[in-house]
């Protein structure tokens, strides 16, 4: 081999190895990560893209290769009363490939996925030519934008009997209300698929800067997790009862993505998610192109909660995505009845914002801010930082970004536990009006999932 030939080999093992040496989270949870990586079997052969099924069913209706079906979807079997009839768009592949689940609206109020799955089962994207065109396609992609009717309708998070969707997996067919359709959504919807996306937005009260969460120690949903090609990961197992959670027990790698607050649509949060379910396509070959990743990613295990130590009405200086120095004032809160006295609120550490409360009623620790600690990668990250506003610009909200090797994207880790055990534990209760509150369990425990 040329001398050349040889410098430059040398070099680009040396970049590759120092990257990887970087791009490491916390060392207890890279060992267990890099062990489950290590053990990995998957539970099914891959697909086969010659010879492998042709047709797709779903409900028993049959999918031709190369065509799009839209199918009703009864959450509940009766024969009298509604049984919450929801739709779900099957876009089957010319060619065999995985099948990835798409779903929405979970929780009833939560707009961003129910539009991100709608717009993603319309002509603009299913096309001659497009995206999703299903003659140029290999594999199933199955689109639930509404997997809570009545909650859509009301705007409401719970279903009818006051119980949260996502903390009823894996359901039974003979229970409640609620676990009822979790289990008629993972025996008929979720089984069967290779992989599950599910599109959130916060919980009310708040505003999430778009996110992935995933268990990266769970290979398939780490590998998605990091297709989606966006700059936040939280590595957690998801809440007890997670759609996610029942997912990864049988082995389909899952995602629960995270974006804007509930009641809105919100277009950044949208097209961010939008952005991310085509990476993973594109990451699965399901259809054409190269998966556009970000600059870097923050791969995190822990966070700290900003909180109001008074009471009154907060005026927060900072919104999603902020980055905030230690010490820095982030908001202030006053009352009205005391026109004439303020409490500053101090940001205890440096970092970014990945939510943000934007109810103004705040009571001595109220959490008003949800911060990731930044100890590492400073200059990286503000080069990501918007000039005027000092807020992280997330991949795929102004275009798309330029595509690079994975190898190439450095990661920065964020040490640290989840308070309460879950991502947003700590977060007050999403209450739920009177008609829901019977039924809620005192010691529900509340995630954004």
């Amino acid at each position: 081999m040329p001398e050349k030939a040889k410098k430059k080999q040398s070099s680009r093992s040396k970049r590759t190895k120092t990257l990887k040496v970087s791009n490491q989270i916390p060392p207890k949870r890279r060992r267990e990560i890099e062990k489950a990586l290590d053990a990995h079997e998957p539970s099914r052969p891959e697909w086969d893209r010659l010879s492998g099924s042709k047709q797709h069913r779903f409900f028993g209706k049959r999918i031709k290769p190369g065509t799009i079906r839209q199918i009703e979807f009864p959450l509940l079997d009766v024969k009298l009363g509604d049984s919450w009839p929801t739709s779900v768009t099957i876009i089957h592949g010319r060619r065999p490939g995985p099948t990835i689940t798409i779903t929405g609206g979970v929780h009833g109020d939560e707009m961003v996925g129910q539009v991100a799955a709608s717009l993603l089962a319309q002509n603009v994207f299913t096309g001659a030519g497009r995206p999703l065109d299903p003659e140029m396609m290999a594999g199933t992609v199955r689109l639930a934008p509404v997997l809570n009717p009545p909650g859509f309708t009301r705007q409401m998070r719970y279903f009818p009997d006051g119980r949260d969707l996502n903390r009823e997996f894996p359901g039974t067919e003979m229970g409640s209300t609620t676990g009822r359709v979790a289990h008629r959504v993972l025996k008929e919807l979720i089984t069967g698929s290779d992989f599950l996306l599910d599109l959130h937005t916060a919980a009310r009260g708040r505003d999430n800067l778009p996110q992935v969460r995933a268990d990266l120690a769970h290979p398939p949903s780490n590998r998605v997790a990091r297709a989606f090609g966006i700059e936040v990961i939280l590595d957690s197992k998801g809440p007890k009862g997670s759609m996610r959670r029942a997912a990864a027990d049988l082995d389909i790698g899952s995602l629960t993505y995270e974006g804007g607050g509930a009641n809105l649509t919100d277009h950044e949060a949208v097209q961010i998610a939008i952005h991310g379910v085509l990476n993973v396509l594109r990451s699965l070959h399901v259809i054409p192109g190269n998966a556009a990743r970000p600059k870097f990613r923050l791969l995190a295990s822990g966070s700290t909660w900003v909180r109001a130590d008074e009471g009154g009405l907060v005026d927060l200086f900072v919104g999603r995505g902020s980055f905030v120095d230690a010490g820095e004032i982030i908001g202030r809160i006053v009352d009205p009845q005391r026109p004439s006295e303020s409490a500053d609120i101090i940001s205890p550490l440096r970092g970014i914002f990945i939510c943000t409360a934007n109810n103004p009623i705040v009571t001595p620790g109220t959490p008003v801010g949800h911060l990731l600690p930044v100890n590492r990668g400073i200059k990286l990250i503000r080069k990501g930082l918007d000039k005027n506003t000092n807020r992280l610009i997330i991949s795929g909200s102004t275009g798309e970004p330029i595509w690079r090797e994975d190898f190439e994207v450095e990661e920065i880790m964020i040490e640290g536990e989840w308070s309460g055990g879950a991502v947003d534990a700590e977060w007050q209760r999403d209450w739920p009006t009177p008609s829901e509150k019977e039924h809620v369990e005192a010691s529900e425990e509340e995630d954004a999932d």
